[in-house]
């Protein structure tokens, strides 16, 4: 299919942005180029010696009379030339010696070349390209990693980071050494034979119109299989991720169809674009060889009569043809890499231009020490930006105070947690900290301000003691041990093999729930913020464990602002104050008891609670309930 107008622009955009960014590194690509300049002079040297010695061989021949030909003494180019009152062989030796320096020259200046350029793609480029875009990432809101899969943004940091490669090597700089090299050649051939060089290029504007073709039709390809491979990456996390889920169902032969179905796909596709690509090469390598075919025709007549000499001319138009032909056949491999270059550079540059909804305003306060008062007035989110997860919710929770929050699934209460560190932004309202609003504070500052324990940890694949001093690395091991304790964690991390240096399998994978949790808990408290945030942290640990946990939590706790988010009552009465959600906004707020007392959603929680441990019956007899 033809590309539409808004493809042509789209890629001369890509081009462009392409360009901006090897303009970074014209230093080394200047560099890399030089290299190939002085490779080429160094070929064009050689081959010019080639000729010459051909024709003093031949020119010696005549003048020994094995032949009867009358031969021209050969005329040099570029300053090569043979003094009269040499020997024969000395000359030929002297040529002969020339030539081979040229040749080690030639290698040494291809190995630099080599260097270079896997210094400027592999070791600057990809390196800073692919730490600009995990920077980026590092800036984005949930909200992006929410609209993208996993597989999507491992593979745009990975291979399509490659592909931007391909522009500045397979693309950029060889366009450049072709465009360079076909000129000059063009020139020399000119010099040697214009009637010669026009029979021989004849065939080079069908060549171009072929690849023009050719490249418009397979760049949509290319589009479609880097869908494909993300599906496949995809299903691979996935199926990685949920490897405990499979067995337990015994669904690993459905996993595995499904996955060689994907496989497949990706296989049929790429097979697709090879056919093309195979098919391409040999035609343009066809084309090029009717080139040599014209050479042994006319050229060859053109020395029969006398027009062209042997070694400096048909030997060394041979040559350059050849290496012509060389430059013209890398189009296809151009036009191929361009296009793959295209596709991976429009994905990379979507995260690179994926806007950035959190972020500082020009002039942030820099409060690095806060107080630790947190205000919510008449504060909307949503995650979608119409259907609101928290509805008008005004708050004042004093320094120091713990608040709890309990609600049903989707209520709203880890929505109203993240909007106090930022991770999003309301849609209306102000979430203030000292009376300051958040979207005012250096972002730094505000979270260095906050320890959060999510209701899933996460742990990485590192020591013990290193993921407890995952937000503050500079933690002496009495610290990370102190935080440990409080978190009652110490003594099963004390029984571990190799105690605080155990190193964890991913996410933890050989620690138990509450093990992990403890963790967790004991990095946030480390950090020792004025604010904690814990996103129901007991929620995967038992009831004795829970009660170890936050007995010890009582001391971390004290003068910190608190917010938990939990649903057992030996949790939530721990609180000054409980708020209860319903669809976004607070239905009750209160103490444990004042709530007891109220008719509603608390108090309905509290009966099946109790109904459930066998302490419904005490709780009548004690008159906590009307």
């Amino acid at each position: 299919m033809p590309e539409t107008s808004q493809a042509k622009s789209d890629n001369w955009w890509l081009i462009k942005r392409l360009l901006r960014l090897i303009w970074r590194y014209r230093g080394n690509s200047l560099k890399v180029i030089s290299l190939q300049g002085a490779l080429l002079c160094l070929g064009l040297a050689g081959l010019t010696l080639t000729g010459l010695g051909i024709d003093y061989i031949h020119y010696s021949i005549s003048e020994s009379g094995i032949t009867e030909q009358s031969v021209a003494y050969p005329a040099g180019k570029f300053g090569f030339t043979v003094p009269r009152h040499w020997k024969p062989m000395v000359a030929i030796a002297t040529i002969a010696a020339a030539i081979l320096a040229f040749a080690i020259l030639r290698g040494l200046l291809n190995y630099a070349y080599t260097i270079s350029l896997n210094q400027l793609v592999q070791g600057k480029l990809v390196v800073d390209l692919r730490g600009e875009v995990y920077e980026r990432l590092q800036r984005l809101s949930f909200r992006f990693f929410d609209a993208n899969t996993t597989g999507s943004i491992i593979t745009r940091v990975t291979s399509d980071v490659q592909s931007v490669r391909l522009f500045m090597d397979q693309v950029v700089i060889q366009v450049f050494i072709m465009s360079v090299s076909l000129t000059i050649y063009t020139l020399y051939m000119v010099s040697l034979s214009p009637s010669l060089t026009l029979a021989c290029l004849a065939t080079t504007p069908i060549l171009w119109l072929f690849t023009t073709v050719f490249s418009r039709r397979i760049q949509p390809l290319y589009g479609k299989n880097q869908k494909l491979v993300d599906r496949l990456v995809q299903r691979f996390a996935e199926n990685l991720q949920g490897m405990q889920v499979i067995k337990a169902f015994n669904f690993g032969n459905d996993q595995r169809a499904a996955f060689e179905k994907a496989n497949e796909n990706v296989f049929q596709q790429q097979r697709s674009i090879f056919w093309r690509v195979s098919l391409f090469s040999p035609t343009v390598g066809f084309l090029t060889r009717v080139n040599i075919a014209v050479l042994l025709g006319f050229g060859g007549w053109q020395v029969i009569n006398g027009q062209l000499a042997l070694g400096s001319g048909l030997v060394v138009f041979a040559g350059l043809l050849e290496q012509f032909s060389n430059q013209v056949n890398q189009v296809a491999n151009v036009a191929n890499s361009m296009q793959q270059s295209l596709i991976g550079a429009r994905r990379v540059f979507e995260i690179l231009d994926a806007p950035i909804e959190v972020k500082d305003v020009p002039h942030p306060i820099h409060r690095p020490a806060i107080s630790g008062k947190v205000s919510l007035r008449n504060v909307s989110f949503a995650y979608n930006g119409t259907q609101s997860v928290v509805d008008e919710i005004d708050l004042e929770v004093p320094p120091g105070q713990c608040v709890a929050i309990l609600g049903a699934t989707g209520s709203g209460k880890s929505a109203l947690m993240s909007l106090i560190p930022r991770f999003f932004d309301p849609q209306s309202g102000q979430v203030m900290i000292d009376d300051i609003d958040v979207r005012q504070l250096k972002l730094e500052d505000l979270r260095r301000s906050i320890g959060i324990v999510f209701q899933e940890s996460f742990l990485f694949s590192n020591t013990v003691a290193a993921n407890i001093a995952f937000g503050h690395p500079e933690a002496t091991r009495e610290q990370i041990e102190k935080a440990a304790r409080i978190a009652a964690a110490h003594d099963f991390i004390s029984a571990l093999p190799h105690g605080y240096e155990t190193i964890l399998g991913e996410n933890g994978n050989t620690l138990s729930g509450g093990q992990k949790q403890r963790l967790a808990i004991a990095r946030a408290i480390l950090l020792e913020p004025p604010i904690l945030l814990l996103d129901d942290p007991t929620a995967a640990i038992d009831s004795e464990t829970e009660q170890e946990i936050f007995t010890a939590l009582d001391q971390a706790i004290a003068g910190r602002t608190t917010f938990l988010v939990a649903h057992r009552l030996n949790t939530l009465k721990r609180a000054d104050t409980i708020i209860v959600m319903e669809r976004g906004r607070i239905a009750q707020r209160g103490s444990h008891q004042e709530l007891l007392q109220q008719r509603g959603p608390y108090r309905r929680v509290a009966h099946l609670q109790l109904a459930d441990t066998g302490d419904l019956e005490s709780f009548y007899r004690k008159g906590d309930f009307e």
